[in-house]
């Protein structure tokens, strides 16, 4: 995982803390991947089955984005793990890292 995506996580995992996140509660985030071609990011979403995912592929401007969704808790070491395998299983296949995300719910006041 380049220092780019360390720098990023950290900035994003500071904000949902000051958003009021709940970081105790385990969450479906979302890594996002693009790959020059729809067969490509197929390939690679298989390589994710029964790690609690589910993966979307669809054509994006960029090419063809996979969307893998894993159920975790939002923490800095979990979510850096997962990105190194991610980048490593996908690398091979032509695919690019484009990061990382969750939603989270808006509080009314």
């Amino acid at each position: 995982m380049s220092s780019q995506y360390e720098d990023i996580s950290s900035t994003v995992l500071r904000r949902m803390k000051e958003g009021g996140f709940d970081f105790a509660q385990i969450h479906p985030i979302e890594f996002y991947a693009v790959f020059p071609d729809e067969e490509r990011a197929r390939r690679a979403a298989g390589q994710f089955r029964g790690e609690s995912l589910s993966a979307q592929v669809r054509e994006s401007d960029e090419g063809w984005q996979l969307e893998l969704s894993k159920v975790m808790y939002a923490t800095y070491g979990g979510i850096g793990e997962f990105e190194h395998d991610f980048e490593i299983a996908i690398s091979p296949l032509g695919g690019e890292i484009q990061g990382w995300g969750v939603k989270q719910e808006r509080l009314l006041a």
